[in-house]
């Protein structure tokens, strides 16, 4: 299977903002609706899984993470999310359990 790549430190931003535009700048919402989706429907379309490398950041906010992951997974079937990411984070392993959790959290 091949692989497309997001780096959200150099394709959206280093300072990850909160859930929605109305929060601030760099929100969940806007790297949602401006970059994820069309890079995992991409990948989707490519039969290819996304990889998303969370690291080079100054970090997230838990509701820029939920809102970004949980949209994603209602929009396109936490199985199909499940199986088509492939989540990258040494600097801080922990996001991606939560991450997963949001995902597997969607009805």
């Amino acid at each position: 299977m091949t692989k497309h790549f997001l780096k959200i430190s150099k394709d959206f931003s280093e300072t990850p903002g909160a859930r929605y535009y109305s929060d601030g700048n760099f929100s969940g919402e806007e790297f949602y609706e401006k970059i994820l989706r069309y890079a995992f429907k991409e990948a989707l379309e490519d039969d290819s899984k996304l990889v998303i490398d969370l690291d080079g950041t100054e970090g997230y906010a838990t509701s820029f993470l939920d809102e970004t992951f949980m949209r994603l997974a209602k929009e396109f079937g936490k199985e199909t999310v499940l199986k088509n990411i492939e989540l990258i984070s040494i600097e801080e392993p922990d996001w991606k359990d939560e991450i997963i959790s949001y995902i597997k959290d969607v009805e």
